[in-house]
């Protein structure tokens, strides 16, 4: 019997793909299997972490990337002591405002109202927050890094005291003019009564001039310091985070005027000096106190030991340095190119210190130093390179109690010797997404006690599935 051509076509084509099906696990074609492309995994590399204490902090400007500012007072038994206070300008209602004729204080509000974020104990601790007048124009400052001290009178013109309740919405009378005073809802903040002599004196009684538009009000009035009380605070404390966005943040003044049209007739009227980001600066001040702890050991350790666990802080506390000493051995070691397919950081977190109410940061950063020793971020996560994973840092693992990076174009460059290792770094940044951020961060006072590279338990671990190149 003859075959068509189209039979003999379809026969060639079976033979084929028959033959084909032989090489299922092995790259290439018909190779000599010497020189057959093969995938290992290694996670056995060493690898360096050091506890470090991390950079200052922009707390004001175009570098300081939210709207909020930390404020408050903690004790951890593993961190020692974190306090964060806050300088405020603040600005006029409005350019030429006045008090009016025979100005009588009747109270004075600062309103602080909660950001998102609350980190400590707001069932069992007692707050103590003072109030101070600045004594140097702040709005003169030429940085506001957050280790940054600003001055203040030694006279406290203002405090609260009492447990906080960052979620719950505050009732306040809204006064009117010419109409009925009214109850309104708003947002969950910090209430602090000034001292009403002093609003008097350094208000209410100056000059117009002196209120006619912020440029002057702030040479005048300097602004204001917030800060904790610490003698005063009981518990463990925690750390706040403050909305200065300028929509509720203000300071309230409620008074008593002359009538302009009838003498006899008093008017009662509010007004709002606007404490916000956008009309004046504010900054934060953060002190940590590690004196007496296992990260003062470290810190003060100037030699290359290796520690079981080592230490991670917001709050431009402590970040991590991670070297990869074991790298070139391994690709000596291997005797051959290779190809890196995947490259995966975990971190794992030491058991048992993220007990309430110090929880773990929510979300790390990863970046690494180049040349000049300035932050930059690994290729990974470089949207300018073709490599980019689109991998902006991992969110907390509650589940394994774990983080984990893709560092696949990272590794293969310190390999190549594309990327010298000038450092790569860990260190908590801003639990949304939104606002990660491989600056030092001020948005999250978490903190997390992470194994290192010789702990037997909790391990940072490098995974590499690699391929051979010969």
């Amino acid at each position: 019997m003859k075959f068509s051509k189209i039979d003999l076509l379809t026969l060639l084509i079976s033979l084929f793909i028959f033959a084909s099906c032989n090489k299922t696990n092995t790259l290439g074609l018909d190779l000599d299997p010497n020189d057959a492309i093969q995938g290992a995994l290694v996670d056995t590399l060493t690898i360096h972490t050091k506890t470090m204490v991390d950079d200052p902090a922009s707390t004001y400007g175009a570098s300081a990337n939210s709207p909020s500012l930390p404020l408050g007072f903690i004790k951890d038994p593993i961190f020692g002591t974190s306090e964060a206070s806050l300088a405020l300008s603040v600005s006029v209602p409005n350019n030429g405002f006045s008090f009016g004729t025979n100005p009588i204080i009747d109270s004075a509000v600062l309103v602080l109202p909660y950001a998102p974020q609350f980190y400590g104990d707001t069932t069992t601790s007692v707050y103590s927050i003072d109030v101070y007048q600045l004594t140097k124009n702040i709005t003169k400052e030429a940085d506001f890094l957050s280790n940054k001290q600003y001055d203040y009178q030694s006279t406290i013109t203002g405090n609260f005291t009492g447990k906080l309740k960052p979620n719950t919405p505050v009732k306040v009378t809204a006064v009117l003019t010419g109409a009925p005073d009214t109850l309104k809802t708003v947002p969950a903040s910090i209430r602090i009564k000034l001292d009403r002599a002093f609003v008097q004196e350094k208000l209410a009684n100056v000059s117009s001039t002196s209120l006619a538009n912020n440029a002057v009000f702030n040479e005048y009035f300097k602004g204001l310091y917030v800060s904790i009380n610490k003698a005063q605070t009981t518990g463990v404390g925690g750390i706040m985070q403050i909305n200065l966005d300028g929509k509720n943040s203000s300071l309230e003044i409620y008074y008593r005027k002359q009538n302009a049209t009838t003498a006899t007739a008093i008017d009662t009227v509010a007004s709002n000096f606007t404490i916000s980001q956008s009309t004046g600066p504010v900054a934060a001040s953060i002190k940590h106190n590690y004196e007496g702890t296992a990260i003062a050991t470290q810190l003060a350790d100037a030699s290359n030991k290796q520690y079981d666990v080592t230490y991670l802080q917001g709050l431009a506390g402590l970040r991590n340095k991670i070297s990869f000493p074991g790298l070139q051995a391994f690709v000596k070691n291997v005797g051959s190119k290779i190809v890196i397919n995947k490259a995966e950081l975990v971190v794992d977190l030491s058991t048992g210190t993220d007990v309430a109410p110090f929880l773990p940061a929510q979300r790390l950063a990863l970046y690494q130093l180049d040349i000049a020793g300035q932050r930059a971020l690994i290729a990974d996560q470089n949207t300018k390179d073709n490599r980019y994973t689109g991998n902006f840092g991992t969110g907390f693992n509650s589940v394994s109690k774990s983080y984990s990076f893709i560092v696949t174009a990272h590794m293969q460059d310190l390999i190549d010797g594309k990327t010298k290792d000038y450092g790569t770094f860990l260190a908590p940044t801003a639990p949304s997404l939104a606002q990660y951020s491989i600056n030092p961060s001020i948005t999250t006072p978490n903190r997390s006690v992470i194994g290192s590279g010789i702990n037997s338990t909790n391990k940072v671990k490098l995974n590499i599935y690699y391929t051979k190149i010969d």
